[in-house]
């Protein structure tokens, strides 16, 4: 299984800061929600084991948002580096979708979209958004 942090270098690695493509905290959280919820849906299992919470701006990982908050709201480098062997095929396809779909939005516009979500909605803040609300939730988004 990966950590919260493959997927978030892995989405790193994706944007093409040339093309203006800058990565937030913000940004990165909502498109490690999203990848984490499609993983429970077509998968049925979880990408990472670190888990998201309903926080005031919607979904985090909170071991993810520590990782990244020195940059506030500015644009997270690319990692250096990145080992793709660490990601199967069936993980890298998931991945690259959730990029295309969700990463062509700028990090309000996915905030905003989270909080129109059940699970971001249904969760007291501060608390962990489950798995089954996930994948609940995802499910609907799917064509199964």
């Amino acid at each position: 299984m990966l950590s919260c942090y493959d997927v978030a270098q892995y989405f790193l690695a994706k944007a093409d800061e040339d093309a203006g493509d800058l990565m937030s905290n913000l940004k990165l959280q909502k498109l490690v929600y999203y990848a984490q919820g499609f993983a429970l849906a077509l998968l049925d299992t979880p990408l990472f084991p670190q888990c998201i919470e309903a926080w005031i701006h919607g979904p985090v990982v909170p071991a993810l948002y520590h990782e990244y908050k020195s940059y506030g709201t500015d644009a997270i480098p690319s990692p250096r580096e990145l080992d793709f062997s660490k990601y199967d095929q069936e993980t890298r396809d998931l991945l690259d979708e959730v990029y295309a779909v969700y990463g062509q939005f700028a990090a309000w516009k996915l905030r905003n979209m989270t909080h129109q979500e059940p699970p971001w909605c249904m969760t007291p803040a501060g608390q962990e958004i489950t798995h089954d609300a996930l994948r609940a939730y995802f499910k609907t988004q799917v064509d199964v």
